[in-house]
């Protein structure tokens, strides 16, 4: 009996009383011919069985060997189908490396609007310590009385084109759009030049207008890691890997040109800085004059002077050799990257410097490549795959033609590294110079920027502890004085210090700069002094405690200048609970009333209290 077995997706098979007979193709040529005697004293239902597995086996057998004999027009379909099933990551290329970038570049500007959405109105609104409707005014008058390019190329910002009846809802409507661009970017590892200049113009808009609020290193940071984060993107195409716009090299590098810039700037000026950095004893105390300490602040504080000596020669040696490692072969630039990671930990673990150590660790993560990086991305789906079947096709030499928009985009990347290189000019400039500044601009947009830290290091805290009394007279040596809580910065001897970074109260670092001057070069204090006299309830939303709270406003304000310290691990004050002991310096200001302040506010064109 002929029995011919046919079935969709399988091999023919002819079944000639037990003689079975196996054709296996390769497009027009039949490879072998397979013939085997079935069992002829098996029971019907044992051949039928017997039968269906030696057939699938031989299938199996035949399309293994079939897949090993690539010919014809059809070799280089077979290699690539092959390649792609055994194929890993390959080193050189960065799609998923931008995902990365922009995920963390995403994060950064999430947490910097929230802060924004959170205190702008406090400090820059309306009724803020320092409204920027204010500041736009005078910068009007510098340039002419006019609205024009001037004013606009002075400060760069979209609050020029908006209606100022409502100062605070602009600002609240910057910072909302900006937490849900950047909300979106993070969430879902997909972005467009549109949406991160988006980004980074309305991040530009609030930094150009903040102010001293606003004065710090990490803010121009932010706005050149974002600018550079642009030119990661297609122009309106939305994918995690978008195929015809591949990550350039370019652009990788002017993330690696940051990171280097970074360090060298941060070394450099601490070699020419303080001398504590040169004899190795600026550890001894840092962790307790930092700005705003954390709880681990208080330990590492109290780690052995040995201890101290090797964090000063580690800092020395990321900072100033290990920047070189990323012009070196791809192992050595990971080497880079790894221990700039590493380091910006250490720093997040042992204090509260804002976003400025997460926001480090972003230039870092372009000295690793896909092969790198895989290990963050689940396999056999989604873009890690993409990014397979992208360097499969390229291994099988199936790369697409480059399209015209692609060879605009290249032209692109060329441009963007010549205007990096040009603007990296005066800041190398200042990297080698003797009277190095450090966090300074060198073009209005903050593009390429100069950058450093902690070149001088305080060796004794000095606080500033606002404090209200209901007594009428402040010379009375009976009046209680209250204190009033910062949020973060040191204040009551038994709290401990917070934990909050990547995220930033800006008046308790700015208090903690005050500290250190005195209240006529800082007068935004006694403005907050006002405030307080009133029972404002926009400034005191920025403090942690309102001794006055649900009760009459206090009469008199006073600020006192102590000098603070940890309590020594182990001492008995420490068993009481104490985290800091602190000493009476003096009075940093004399108390003041409402009635006493209504012509320093007049003279300061500042909205008196009880208006």
């Amino acid at each position: 009996m002929l029995t011919l077995y046919l079935t969709v997706g399988q091999l023919p098979v002819l079944d000639y009383d037990g003689i079975q007979f196996t054709f296996t193709f390769s497009q027009k040529h039949v490879n072998h011919v397979v013939f085997r005697v079935s069992n002829n004293m098996a029971t019907p239902c044992e051949s039928s069985e017997s039968t269906l597995r030696k057939r699938r086996f031989e299938q199996s057998k035949t399309t293994s060997n079939s897949d090993g004999n690539c010919s014809g027009d059809d070799e280089g379909a077979c290699k690539y189908e092959r390649k792609k099933k055994s194929f890993s990551l390959q080193t050189g290329t960065y799609w998923l490396t931008r995902i990365v970038l922009l995920r963390s570049i995403a994060f950064i500007y999430f947490v910097a609007f929230t802060v924004a959405y959170n205190q702008n109105k406090q400090l820059i609104g309306e009724r803020g310590l320092m409204p920027c409707k204010d500041y736009l005014l005078s910068v009007k008058r510098y340039v002419g009385g006019k609205i024009d390019m001037s004013a606009f190329a002075y400060t760069p910002s979209i609050l020029w084109f908006l209606d100022w009846t409502d100062m605070d809802a602009n600002l609240d409507g910057i910072s909302l759009v900006g937490m849900v661009v950047s909300g979106f970017v993070l969430v879902t590892g997909m972005a467009n030049m549109v949406m991160m200049t988006t980004l980074w113009v309305l991040y530009h808009s609030l930094v150009s207008v903040g102010q001293l609020w606003y004065s710090f290193g990490w803010e121009s940071q932010l706005l050149e890691t974002g600018f550079l984060g642009i030119f990661l993107c297609p122009v309106w195409s939305l994918s995690q890997v978008p195929r015809r716009c591949p990550p350039s090299l370019i652009s990788i590098w002017t993330f690696r040109w940051l990171i280097v810039r970074i360090m060298l700037g941060a070394g450099l000026i601490k070699i020419r800085g303080d001398r504590c950095w040169k004899d190795l004893t600026c550890m001894d105390f840092h962790y307790e004059t930092q700005p705003v300490p954390n709880p681990m602040s208080y330990y590492m504080h109290q780690s052995p002077w040995w201890f101290h000596r090797f964090e000063v020669l580690s800092n020395h040696f990321i900072e100033l050799i290990v920047p070189f490692f990323t012009f070196l072969r791809r192992r050595m630039c990971m080497v880079n990257g790894t221990l700039q990671v590493l380091f910006q930990v250490v720093l997040i673990v042992s204090g509260n410097l804002s976003f400025l150590n997460w926001l480090t660790i972003v230039p870092s993560l372009a000295c690793f490549d896909d092969a790198s990086l895989g290990f963050l991305f689940s396999s056999g789906r989604g873009a890690k795959q993409t990014v397979l079947d992208l360097q499969a096709e390229e291994a099988a030499g199936r790369t697409h033609k480059p399209t015209r928009g692609m060879l605009i985009r290249r032209v692109v990347n060329v441009a963007l590294g010549v205007l990096i290189g040009y603007l990296s000019v005066p800041v190398v400039l200042n990297l080698l110079s003797s009277k190095q500044v450090m966090n300074t601009s060198f073009d209005p947009l903050r593009i390429v920027n100069t950058y450093g830290a902690f070149g001088s290091i305080t060796k004794e805290r000095a606080e500033v502890i606002l404090q209200g009394t209901l007594s009428e007279d402040p010379k009375d040596p009976g009046a209680v004085w209250e204190e009033y809580q910062f949020v973060c910065k040191p204040g009551e001897l038994t709290r401990r210090p917070c934990l909050i970074s990547p995220y930033h109260y800006r008046l308790d670092w700015l208090i903690w700069f005050a500290a250190f001057q005195t209240y006529e070069q800082s007068e935004w204090v006694i403005h907050i002094a006002g405030r307080l006299l009133a029972n404002d309830t926009s400034t005191l939303s920025l403090l942690e405690h309102n001794p006055f709270q649900g009760r009459e406003n206090p009469r008199w304000v006073r600020g006192e200048h102590f000098k603070y310290k940890f309590s020594p691990l182990g001492s008995a004050s420490a068993a009481q609970g104490k985290w800091w002991l602190r000493k009476r310096i003096g009075p940093y200001f004399p108390a003041v009333d409402l009635a006493s302040l209504r012509g320093y506010f007049k003279s300061r064109n500042w909205l008196h209290p009880d208006l």
